[in-house]
């Protein structure tokens, strides 16, 4: 088994905020050293990770050390529109962030975790994969992510190289609860519509990366974990 200091590495975009800094936390707990790339965050190598050329600069500070073998694709925005309406410069900047930031940093660290043979990639999808209103962007950029997962998955595993995607349903992030106060009628509905009848955590979705991330998950690929409270049951391919 590959014993290397640098195997317990594991990069998280977008790793400053949210759902990427409980990742990070849980990652440290784990034993993992993380390298977080985000525009900000004093731990952070920064960069803009929808711009390929600031992350190609990151990703070789990064690899600077050594091979990383872990990898959460985690940096993502919304960019809230619907079809009828959906600009295509947006368009090509939620591509440029949610997904081919995520093929950037794969490919980069993929030659290590070859030579490791060893590898754990987890990407954060999203419940909006199924499909959702509003979310023209945002909904094909996290379906591609579940195909390229799909397809990394099948490539890769013959390495020792897991691929799997995260689909998070409601999450009571910072961002969502300044927009959507506890006591308001739109969150209480959001609320009851889940079956276990609460807002997920961030805290939540970082439990389910840690274990995919862990050495011994190497029999699961190629999968999508929704958390969701169950809220996609009914609703996604059994």
């Amino acid at each position: 088994m590959y014993e290397s200091p640098t195997a317990e590495r594991v990069l998280v975009t977008g790793g400053s905020h949210g759902i990427g800094a409980a990742i990070v936390d849980r990652c440290r707990r784990d034993g993992y050293q993380p390298v977080i790339l985000d525009r900000e965050g004093d731990d952070a190598l920064h960069c803009d990770l929808s711009d390929p050329i600031s992350t190609a600069a990151a990703l070789r500070r990064a690899l600077a050390d050594g091979p990383i073998t872990r990898l959460v694709n985690n940096v993502g925005a919304v960019f809230p529109n619907s079809v009828a309406d959906q600009d295509l410069a947006q368009f090509d900047a939620a591509v440029a962030l949610n997904l081919r930031s995520a093929l950037q940093c794969i490919r980069a660290l993929l030659p290590g975790m070859r030579e490791a043979g060893f590898g754990r990639i987890v990407s954060m999808s999203s419940r909006a994969a199924l499909g959702k209103e509003l979310r023209a962007a945002y909904a094909a950029t996290k379906a591609g992510l579940i195909g390229l997962t799909r397809v990394v998955a099948l490539e890769e595993g013959r390495h020792g190289i897991t691929a799997n995607a995260i689909g998070p349903g409601p999450i009571a992030t910072d961002l969502f609860t300044a927009a959507n106060p506890a006591e308001s009628p739109k969150t209480r509905a959001i609320v009851e519509s889940v079956p276990v009848q609460r807002m997920g955590t961030a805290e939540d979705v970082a439990h389910a990366a840690s274990y995919l991330l862990d050495s011994r998950s190497g029999f699961v690929t190629g999968q999508t974990l929704y958390v969701c409270g169950g809220l996609t049951v009914g609703r996604a391919d059994v």
